[in-house]
């Protein structure tokens, strides 16, 4: 049999007395017997009316047959996120057991918490992936990209990239995202921001055995292009101290004072301004969540709705709030340290377009420019860098506000409003590039109120 069986079970009570069927017996999971006396049997989902079935504070109606016995529970050696080899890797298995969290299986809803994780990043990995979470750290303040590409080959020689490698496919998506950022900062402190891990030219450029452990883990969250902003700035970020419980994210990352997990400056000297960068990115997200939420209003709205203006109106206090939230980053951000090596790490990522705040990309959505009017190519490029549902909901976007966008070529008060969005988006735009110059710049130099 396999590794769960169910032993006994009976119905208490007889078969036609109404109420609810209770599972009564043991049920034995992998040699551990679990009692399930007396606890009603429900069946997943709601039923007629938004009522879940099967609860037992609502009777069912006379005469209605007893409820069907609970199906067999799943084997845990069945688990996604299991550990196939059992127990010989005890730490791999803690691993699975301890932080595996099961693929979301309903659809993105920007408007909960707009392109932040639902949950907060996972701060410290264990088991074997220790060595991955050690690597990045060290990468992460090498002194240059020759001392950062050193520590690559020498796990590759210790045989450690090709054993993560091996353990890829066990990772719940929640520690593969995890995963996915600690990558991104080797790959970025290397140098390796713009290669394709599956390109037969990368293998001429990088290391062989990270190229794999980099391609797995993309297959793993469905995502090839995360060397980029969206992964290490809001996939990187902890609260100073330790949240309240089911407090949302946004909400956590407005109100706490976030630190990087892992810290582009050495651990006990002030954060550098590469870091001070991604966390102000991390916030300017959890201060925008108004700007999903407006633009679910707007999407297929005729521009004669009479709601039309009111959500164009708010968009703009929005935009306009969020300039002042970059604003208010920039004076320490200005006056943080910053190396050489981080500068570099800076401007390759720079190069690459891959510094575009997914928020900014969800108001050009609404509303068709940004700093330029981007074309549909360049558009695409800075798209690449975010998750399949995310770059889904953008194209969704682009598609349900170009009713609204026809107010670009009309006159009158709505008009006005639009463009006076239009406006405040470009301003947005500006000042958020002010900033990354103010990060990538070798001395300290205050932030110039952008116009």
């Amino acid at each position: 049999m396999g590794d769960t069986a169910i032993t006994k079970t009976t119905t208490a009570g007889p078969a036609s007395a109404p109420g609810p069927a209770s599972a009564t017996g043991t049920v034995t999971t992998a040699g551990q017997p679990v009692t399930t006396a007396g606890q009603p049997v429900t069946t997943a989902g709601p039923g007629p009316g938004g009522i879940p079935s099967g609860t037992g504070g609502i009777p069912p109606c006379p005469g209605t047959p007893p409820a069907a016995p609970a199906p067999p529970l799943l084997p845990a050696a069945r688990r996604a996120d299991a550990d196939p080899d059992g127990p010989a890797n005890s730490a791999d298995s803690a691993n699975s057991a301890n932080c595996a969290d099961s693929a979301p299986t309903t659809p993105h809803d920007p408007c909960a918490h707009g392109f932040l994780p639902e949950r907060p990043p996972v701060r410290s990995l264990i088991g074997t992936w220790t060595r991955l979470d050690a690597m990045a750290r060290a990468a992460a303040i090498a002194p240059d990209r020759e001392a950062a590409v050193a520590l690559v080959e020498r796990a590759r020689r210790a045989n450690e990239l090709a054993a993560l490698r091996q353990r890829v496919s066990r990772l719940s998506l929640r520690n593969a995202e995890a995963a996915a950022m600690r990558v991104a900062v080797i790959a970025a402190s290397c140098g390796w921001c713009g290669i394709d891990p599956q390109a037969p030219a990368a293998r001429e450029v990088a290391d062989e055995a990270f190229l794999d452990l980099w391609a797995a883990i993309a297959h793993r969250i469905d995502h090839d292009q995360f060397v980029a902003l969206p992964t290490l700035a809001l996939h990187n970020w902890a609260p100073e101290r330790k949240p309240r419980r089911h407090i949302p994210i946004d909400q956590l990352a407005r109100t706490e004072t976030l630190v990087p997990i892992v810290r582009w400056a050495p651990e006990g000297q002030p954060l550098s301004r590469l870091d001070r960068l991604m966390l102000a990115a991390t916030r300017l997200e959890a201060h925008g969540i108004w700007l999903f939420r407006l633009a679910e209003t707007l999407a297929g709205r005729s521009p004669d709705d009479s709601s039309t203006p009111t959500a164009l109106r708010r968009l703009v206090r929005v935009q306009h709030a969020l300039r002042g939230q970059l604003l208010a980053e920039s004076a320490e951000l200005s006056a943080a340290p910053a190396t050489p090596q981080q500068r570099a790490v800076l401007g390759a990522l720079v190069e690459q377009s891959a510094l575009e705040p997914p928020v900014l990309q969800a108001a050009d959505a609404v509303l068709g420019i940004g700093a330029r009017r981007l074309r549909e190519g360049r558009r695409q490029l800075l798209r690449r860098h975010l998750p399949a549902q995310h770059r889904a909901w953008l194209s969704a976007m682009d598609r349900h506000c170009a009713p609204v966008r026809t107010l670009a070529h009309r006159g009158g008060p709505d008009a006005a409003v639009y463009r006076e969005a239009q406006e405040s988006l470009i301003a947005l735009r500006r000042t958020y590039t002010a900033l990354v110059q103010a990060a990538a710049r070798p001395t300290a130099a205050p932030l110039t109120t952008a116009a």
